[in-house]
């Protein structure tokens, strides 16, 4: 039996993680044995280039000897109390100093309990019910958001999940990203309803989508206007493009934020943070009830510490963002091809149209995808095994990695 087969056996779809399946590729996963820096190595030997990179967890590369020597340490102490520890304040505090919108910030164990505790917490403050999301950008799977939501949702043959019942997706409005006209018709007729706007300032999660000039400026005046709080979910976007969040590049304070990713340095996390008079609602200070024995996990602060500290002495994002721009160059508008990038990350789409939306991101040639999929890894080159995700780079990459690509 074939290790696929075999996790099979045991575990639904032999897979943790629907993506992981390579449904849309038709041929059975790869099994990773170990990574290193920029490579990956298979169960059978092989060794490829990673550009998934844990679907944007690693940055600085696998196994970074700072984040390993951290975690060593760190463990050799214990991996878990449920009681309070100095290095869940100091990652707090690292990111308090990076992003001006956050006052507090609250760790979780996952992006998907982030933005569930985010949305929780903007109706517990608001005192309102209804929820404005995009297509296409994927806020974890809480029922509330599986809504027209991006990544390995898009591969299922409906819109959402089946065990979501309509009463919990009720208050949902999932709308076009960078639709200007719809989204202030909507705001103007159910804006005193909505708690949040919730949205991935550069979505990712349908592949790369970068926003129309002013719209994220649109958003940040329209819920003002309504009372209604603005999430910007940089689960993805979160210390990838710069020291900070993307709302540090583009100028725009959301009233909270959710992380995950790269601030737990390969360890499962998530954080939501924002100005002190929302977060001062949280228990046990306020009403709004959150909590997790592995909130705050030391294993994983301290792997956030290491990473962050090593962001902010190398400083690789200016060195990231022109391999990719290069790569780009050469490859946008041949072979049938779009490529929307932003710093260190990317998405080959596989049409040769505009990709602004979730919508034009469904029209791609899958068949084709398949075939570009099977040669990569044929060349040792592992990318994401979906039409609808970001690829991504770290400071080891180089020019001739991206060039293989080609």
């Amino acid at each position: 039996m074939n290790l696929f087969e075999e996790a099979k056996t045991y575990i639904p779809g032999g897979v943790n993680s629907p993506v992981r399946a390579w449904g849309a590729i038709g041929a059975d996963p790869e099994f990773i044995h170990s990574a290193k820096g920029k490579y990956l190595t298979t169960e059978s030997g092989k060794t490829m280039v990673d550009f998934c990179s844990s679907w944007g967890a690693i940055i600085l590369g696998h196994a970074a000897d700072p984040v390993i020597a951290a975690v060593t340490e760190q463990i050799a102490k214990g991996t878990s109390y449920g009681a309070p520890t100095i290095v869940e304040t100091e990652l707090a505090k690292m990111i308090v100093d990076a992003i001006d919108s956050i006052d507090r910030v609250r760790f979780v164990s996952s992006g998907t309990e982030a933005v569930m505790s985010a949305l929780r917490l903007a109706r517990g403050f608001t005192g309102k019910n209804k929820i404005l999301k995009f297509d296409g950008c994927y806020h974890g799977h809480s029922d509330c958001l599986l809504v027209n939501a991006g990544s390995g949702v898009a591969e299922l043959s409906g819109s959402s999940s089946a065990g979501v019942p309509e009463a919990f997706v009720k208050d949902t409005i999932s709308i076009p990203f960078n639709d200007f006209d719809l989204f202030r018709t909507v705001m103007a007729e159910q804006g005193d309803q909505i708690a949040c706007v919730i949205v991935e300032p550069v979505p990712a999660n349908m592949g790369v989508i970068l926003p129309e000039p002013g719209f994220l400026e649109l958003l940040r005046e329209e819920t003002t206007k309504c009372g209604a709080l603005l999430i910007f979910d940089e689960v993805i976007t979160g210390f990838r493009l710069c020291y900070g969040g993307y709302q540090t590049i583009c100028g725009i304070t959301p009233d909270l934020t959710t992380f995950g990713k790269i601030i737990g340095g390969g360890f499962p996390v998530g954080a939501f943070g924002g100005r002190a008079e929302i977060m001062a609602k949280l228990a046990p200070e306020g009403p709004v009830y959150q909590a997790g024995t592995l909130s705050g996990n030391p294993v994983a602060m301290t792997a956030g510490i290491a990473t962050l500290n090593a962001l902010k002495e190398t400083n690789p994002y200016e060195k990231m963002a022109q391999l990719v721009d290069s790569f780009a160059k050469m490859f946008h508008g041949k072979h049938g091809a779009t490529v929307n990038h932003i710093g260190g990350m990317f998405t080959i789409f596989h049409t040769d149209k505009p990709v602004k939306s979730f919508a034009d991101a469904m029209v791609q040639d899958k068949a084709l995808f398949g075939k570009r999929f099977s040669a990569w890894q044929s060349k040792n080159l592992y990318m994401p095994p979906s039409m609808y995700e970001a690829a991504f780079v770290s400071p080891l990459h180089t020019e001739e990695d991206l060039a293989g690509l080609l």
